[in-house]
């Protein structure tokens, strides 16, 4: 599959995770957020939280459960976009943050809510 099928494919998904979420009364802020350290799917706000979602797809369960795929390098470089978004968009230090999860196998949807705690430096 090359780079722009996947893209397509990651974004068909994220937009059923946006739906997915919006129905359990998150605020989507942000889809595929940007910068020179790298993205985030979604930024969302879940009541008090300011929260940076990660979406991972896959097929089946052959090759893994999805979130098996967001490893401790993932998270850092989550970390460290969400800590340049806070900054750019004037959120307080004292912003309750959070990152979520949504897994995506087949067509069973799995949200995980807290699934790591900030891993910058």
């Amino acid at each position: 599959m090359s780079g722009e099928n996947k893209r397509k494919v990651g974004s068909s998904y994220e937009k059923q995770a946006a739906e997915y979420l919006k129905e359990r009364g998150y605020q989507i802020l942000a889809q595929n957020y940007r910068c020179r350290i790298g993205e985030i799917d979604l930024i969302a706000r879940d009541g008090r939280y300011l929260v940076f979602i990660e979406v991972k797809y896959r097929q089946d369960a052959k090759t893994g459960i999805p979130q098996e795929a967001v490893d401790y390098r993932k998270q850092v470089v989550i970390s460290k976009v969400a800590a340049y978004y806070c900054m750019v968009h004037h959120y307080r230090e004292d912003t309750p943050c959070r990152f979520d999860v949504v897994a995506i196998c087949g067509d069973e949807v799995t949200l995980i809510r807290n699934a790591f705690a900030y891993a910058g430096d």
